[in-house]
C-alpha cells in the first residue's frame, strides 16, 4: 500500500509522521477515510478520536479537540489546539475524556466570569447616568 505523510499542527508543537497508510476521521456529516494519491480535501474534524496506520504497526489513535483537515500533494495536514496519539484505544478514551471535562469546566468558568464583568459594567453605567432636573 501507497503512504502518505501526516502533518500534525497544535498551539505548542507540530509532528511529521511518514509511512501513514490509511487515515480515519469524523466530519459533520459523518466518518470518512482517506489513502495515499486522495483528491485535495479540506474539512474540519470534530471533538473526538480519528486514527491513523502505518505500513508496518497497527491502528494509533488520535485525540482531538476539533481540527482543521488538509490533504494535497500526499500530505494530510491536522491543525488543533491540541492532540494526544496512542495505541492504546481504552487509555487515549479517557484521556479524552478528561479533556473534555476540563474544556466544560473552562468554558464554564469563563462564562461566569462574562457575566460578572456585563453585571460590574452595567452598575458602573447606571451610577453614571445623569439624574434627572440636573
Amino acid at each position: 500500500m501507497n503512504p502518505f505523510v501526516l502533518n500534525l499542527f497544535d498551539a505548542s508543537h507540530e509532528q511529521s509522521i511518514k509511512g501513514v497508510t490509511s487515515f480515519v476521521g469524523e466530519d459533520a456529516s459523518g466518518s470518512f477515510g482517506i489513502q495515499a494519491h486522495h483528491a485535495r480535501f479540506m474539512t474540519t474534524l470534530i471533538f473526538g478520536l480519528a486514527r491513523f496506520r502505518l505500513e508496518t504497526e497497527d491502528w494509533q489513535y488520535l485525540a482531538l479537540p476539533g481540527a482543521v483537515v488538509y490533504f494535497n500533494n500526499n500530505e494530510l495536514s491536522i491543525s488543533t489546539r491540541h492532540f494526544l496519539i496512542d495505541t492504546d484505544l481504552e487509555r487515549i478514551s479517557t484521556l479524552l475524556e478528561q479533556q473534555l471535562i476540563a474544556e466544560e469546566e473552562n468554558l464554564r468558568s469563563t462564562r461566569e466570569s462574562l457575566q460578572r464583568m456585563e453585571q460590574a459594567m452595567l452598575k458602573r453605567m447606571l451610577m453614571l447616568k445623569p439624574k434627572p432636573g440636573w
